[in-house]
């Protein structure tokens, strides 16, 4: 882990995430029934946990609306969810008027180009090893987990080993 990532990531205070290709694997399943569903994994929902115990806020936004992304967010006790939204950088930036909090306290991990203004905007922005050529180029890192392959838990620990709250956030679960 390079020691830059590191440094942008001990002012975090809120971690944002893309749904599609990053919580899950990219792909959508659409029933006969006109229903879709969607998998996630279920290490990354554990590493959203423990960052959120570690005192850092999440959000999703997503450029997609599906109601399993909204049940996904809730059992998880994500507080900030936006779905249907592609002007993601818009929406961030009422939810930091909202909390009271700048882009240098932000993180965000993304997979394509609605995710690269604020990617390109925040103090940690950051792309799922399987993201679109041109946002890793853009990203300040890349993770080594693919989307909806532990990614997003990567992601979390990296910054709990910023803040030094790796330990604490599991102190929990051990």
């Amino acid at each position: 882990m390079s020691q830059d990532l590191l440094q942008r990531g001990k002012a975090i205070k809120l971690a944002v995430f893309d749904v599609d290709g990053v919580l899950t694997d990219g792909r959508l399943y659409f029933l006969e029934d006109g229903s879709e569903f969607k998998t996630f994994n279920t290490l990354d929902g554990q590493g959203i946990k423990m960052l959120m115990n570690s005192g850092v806020t999440t959000a999703i936004i997503s450029g997609r609306k599906t109601p399993v992304v909204e049940r996904r967010a809730k059992n998880l006790g994500i507080p900030h969810l936006y779905q249907g939204r592609e002007d993601k950088l818009v929406v961030l930036d009422g939810l930091l008027a909202e909390l009271g909090l700048s882009y240098e306290q932000v993180a965000y991990l993304g997979d394509d180009l609605p995710d690269l203004p604020v990617i390109r905007r925040v103090a940690l922005g950051m792309a799922v090893a399987n993201a679109a050529p041109f946002v890793r180029q853009h990203a300040h890192g890349v993770t080594q987990a693919r989307g909806g392959e532990g990614a997003a838990r990567e992601f979390c620990e990296l910054i709990m080993q910023a803040q030094g709250t790796l330990d604490a956030a599991n102190a929990n679960y051990l």
